[in-house]
């Protein structure tokens, strides 16, 4: 069990370009004190001096003084002072989602200066070995977008006592499958498609003269009320029972028109009721990274 006079430390690793730069940041609008890439040499320091807030770091092996045995130590000794107060995430991803990482960055792997990324992913990986047997919370990070890596920190690691239920909103294209995480999907392709209209083709659901023509269709007044009746039943519930996000997601057939148009309406719906909304349009951000990339891409 948990000492709660002592100060909660997570120790965040994981191979390059995995995510542990997003994870460190969300965490830090989570209420975590959070130092990246600090010497383990330095570590006694920082945790001899009290703290009322918790603590999160980042260790990977561009660390000047990292070594796999180092860091063992370094958690060891935190178990024997911290107990479980103390936790090892382990951010991983595949190779291959690495390597495009890399790719698409133009950076240089630091274990491979002058090789290819493949090369010290593959050394990075065996190096840390040790480290990932011994995380207590092994993410993986592969199909993961920068919102969804945020929101998983959320789950993991907001402190019960304040959450309050937060609303995600999304809205997806069936072609590309369903996004990870939604608690309830909405499929909306039955209404009027403002791609056949040649003037609002290029245009997406933010747009008001696309939003208008889909609420033009005689069934959206309808099915708009019941799925804010259905939800003005279930978050009040899920609030009650102590969660604290809940992930509502809108299909349509590209993702580009009738599920953007509902998600935005929705959105704003709950957000006038006093609920914490946020929102996500997954085809528009796809668009957006395909639009930027080669020129300033960054991974997780």
């Amino acid at each position: 069990m948990t000492d709660p006079t002592r100060q909660t430390i997570l120790l965040v690793t994981g191979p390059s370009g995995a995510g542990r730069s997003t994870a460190i940041n969300a965490l830090e609008d989570l209420g975590y004190e959070t130092i990246d890439n600090m010497p383990l040499s330095l570590m006694p320091q920082l945790l001899a001096g009290p703290s009322d807030y918790p603590l999160a770091v980042g260790v990977d092996v561009r660390n000047r003084d990292f070594s796999a045995d180092a860091l063992l130590n370094l958690i060891e000794g935190l178990n024997e002072t911290h107990g479980d107060a103390a936790q090892v995430l382990y951010i991983d991803a595949e190779d291959d989602m690495l390597v495009r990482r890399f790719s698409e960055t133009r950076r240089r792997h630091p274990l491979a200066a002058s090789g290819t990324p493949v090369e010290g992913i593959t050394r990075e990986k065996e190096l840390l070995i040790p480290i990932r047997a011994r995380a207590d919370i092994l993410l993986d990070s592969s199909q993961m977008t920068v919102h969804e890596m945020r929101s998983e920190m959320e789950r993991l690691f907001a402190d019960p006592s304040t959450a309050t239920l937060s609303v995600s909103v999304q809205s997806f294209s069936y072609k590309r499958g369903l996004p990870r995480g939604l608690d309830m999907v909405f499929d909306c392709r039955f209404l009027r498609n403002p791609h056949w209209e040649s003037a609002l083709r290029g245009r997406d659901g933010r747009d008001p003269a696309v939003s208008d023509y889909v609420r033009q269709d005689a069934r959206f007044a309808e099915y708009f009320d019941k799925v804010h009746d259905l939800l003005q039943l279930q978050l009040p519930a899920h609030y009650e029972e102590g969660r604290a996000h809940v992930t509502i997601g809108f299909g349509c057939t590209g993702g580009q028109h009738r599920s953007v148009a509902l998600a935005e309406t929705l959105a704003r719906t709950l957000a006038d009721e006093g609920w914490q909304v946020s929102i996500r349009h997954r085809e528009m951000e796809r668009r957006d990274t395909a639009t930027s990339a080669g020129q300033q891409g960054r991974p997780l």
